[in-house]
């Protein structure tokens, strides 16, 4: 029924050449938009629904800090190769830095710490483009926190 295979290889999680930070982006602009929310919450409302709402900013929160780990890793393990590297040496730091601030986000709701992860994930985009040869822009996000983020300049059609 099954046929039996000799070799197996795995490739890339995503296809070929389909990297993008953008995600990585949005998802630490989130952790700094969920860890406002958190912080608007009444501290006196103890109400049911008052604690579930909590719950769900704080389960989110966690989701998208995880999301943020999730693609840099991706990104670095798979596109990040020698020259690359050689090109920036300090990526490896750089990488895990991001994955420590990350779990800071989970494990508090300090807004420092989100904001720094949105700092190093647009040094990691900033990085990222430059391998690729494309310069960069720093805009304001058009969305709540409305925090600066780093986006290729991308040429015009």
């Amino acid at each position: 029924m099954f046929k039996t295979m000799e070799k197996v290889e795995a490739h890339c999680d995503i296809p070929c050449k389909i990297y993008d930070p953008a995600i990585a982006q949005v998802a630490a602009l989130s952790v700094v938009r969920l860890i406002d929310l958190l912080h608007e919450i009444d501290p006196s409302d103890s109400t049911l629904k008052s604690e579930a709402h909590k719950s769900r900013l704080v389960i989110e929160k966690e989701t998208q800090a995880k999301i943020v780990k999730n693609e840099v890793t991706i990104i670095w393990g798979d596109y990040f190769k020698a020259p690359q590297i050689e090109a920036h040496p300090n990526i490896h730091n750089l990488v895990h830095d991001i994955m420590m601030t990350a779990s800071k986000c989970k494990q508090d709701v300090k807004r420092e710490n989100a904001e720094e992860l949105v700092a190093k994930i647009n040094e990691f985009a900033t990085i990222f483009w430059k391998t690729k040869g494309i310069d960069t822009e720093i805009i304001k996000a058009p969305y709540p926190p409305e925090l600066n983020i780093v986006r290729p300049k991308l040429e015009s059609a």
